[in-house]
């Protein structure tokens, strides 16, 4: 049995722009009909979503059979739950609100075997060794992973530099909604200076040699941060696709239906 190869490293290395689906419904069969559409990736959000270790684990055999990567956004950067995320298969982590360098030195460590890290070995338990049927796993596990920490406050803007440096960073995600809340706009996600940090940001990413993503649901400002450096950009999200799309629907055949907001969001 081959080791599961990174599906979302082998697209950024590819040098297309990937683009990806919030996940947020916990039903597995709403994430294997996303599965169909052609993202490059989904994103299944452990943040603010209800998803549990054992709900992300059975999107994450939903989506398997699928030619699209996978992305599991943690609640936050515990080294025991991201132990946990990795072992039952999880190659490619979101970790939100990481604010300075020590922090994403840490998470590096988190997600690697020793000596490299401080991953704990249990890979008799684990899907992602597929219960010690692979050969070799704890040697390859490694070079599968791809790490991608979320910077999204003003202070973890100013360090961005500092972040960037850690070695084992694969990339950079902006939040723009977070940031642009720490920034005095809350809201407004496509407020002109924060838009500006944004760009700034992703020129910086770009610049260190490391992968810059973020969410846009605006189409013309997505396009903008793509031509900015963004390597990989949500365009959507699944719970809201689900509601403005009914809301349409009705709207059809009912005067009294509840109007949709028609403004694109610029991010989340």
């Amino acid at each position: 049995m081959e080791m599961p190869k990174n599906r979302f490293k082998q697209g950024l290395a590819s040098g297309r722009t990937q683009f990806g689906l919030w996940l947020g419904l916990p039903d597995n069969s709403a994430a294997e009909i996303l599965a169909c559409a052609g993202f490059d990736w989904l994103l299944i959000d452990g943040e603010h979503a209800p998803f549990d270790l054992r709900t992300i684990m059975s999107h994450l055999q939903a989506l398997a059979p699928y030619d699209v990567a996978p992305i599991v956004r943690c609640v936050e950067g515990d080294t025991a739950l991201i132990k946990q995320l990795l072992d039952i298969g999880v190659q490619s982590l979101l970790v939100p609100m990481v604010e300075d360098a020590e922090q994403a030195k840490q998470l590096v460590r988190a997600v690697r075997y020793p000596p490299a890290g401080i991953r704990g070995l249990g890979t008799s338990l684990a899907r992602a060794a597929r219960w010690n049927q692979i050969p070799g796993y704890l040697k390859k596990a490694n070079d599968e992973i791809c790490l991608i920490v979320q910077v999204e406050t003003a202070r973890a803007m100013e360090n961005l530099d500092e972040i960037l440096a850690v070695e084992g960073v694969d990339g950079v995600f902006i939040g723009p909604s977070d940031l642009s809340a720490s920034m005095g706009y809350i809201g407004d996600a496509g407020n002109p200076a924060v838009v500006e940090a944004i760009n700034t940001g992703l020129n910086k990413i770009r610049a260190s040699g490391k992968y810059a993503g973020l969410l846009c649901l605006d189409p013309s400002l997505a396009g903008q941060y793509i031509e900015q450096g963004a390597n990989f950009v949500g365009v959507g999200v699944d719970t809201l696709i689900l509601a403005q799309g009914a809301r349409k629907l009705a709207q059809q055949f009912k005067s009294d239906a509840p109007v949709a907001d028609e403004k694109p969001q610029a991010g989340y």
